[in-house]
């Protein structure tokens, strides 16, 4: 009687939610069962084509619980959080770009710079001597 009555005073989002996530669990799990079954009699009639299926089925279902959490995390109103992994590395990427393209130019800007010849303002078409 005390949890049906704890269970009573959530919001309707949070029951909604709850609800959501119950089929979800039940769908998955019967298609899991109905899975192993499937597989146990392909494995009785060839065991490559069995473990073909039972990878195939682990990662269907693997898929549909994952996808199962970000719906029940969506209905409960959470937001998937952040790929960090892919942040990191796009800026790794980034930084690694950045100093090639730097060295690229530091490269090109110091032949460029050994090719400058300074003229004589006095005398336009001669260039200028050290010696004064």
């Amino acid at each position: 009687m005390f949890g049906s009555t704890l269970l009573d005073r959530r919001s309707r989002p949070e029951r909604i939610a709850d609800q959501a996530w119950q089929q979800l669990v039940s769908t998955v799990s019967s298609a899991g069962d109905s899975v192993r079954d499937t597989a146990r009699s392909a494995r009785r009639g060839g065991s490559g084509l069995a473990d073909d299926a039972t990878d195939l089925v682990g990662a269907a279902a693997e898929e549909a619980r994952r996808r199962a959490t970000l719906a029940f995390d969506a209905l409960a109103g959470r937001r998937p959080a952040l790929p960090w992994a892919l942040l990191i590395s796009a800026a790794l990427v980034g930084a690694a770009l950045g100093w090639a393209a730097g060295t690229a130019a530091r490269a090109a800007g110091s032949r460029d710079a050994e090719e400058i010849e300074f003229v004589d303002v006095d005398r336009p078409n001669s260039p200028v001597g050290l010696d004064g």
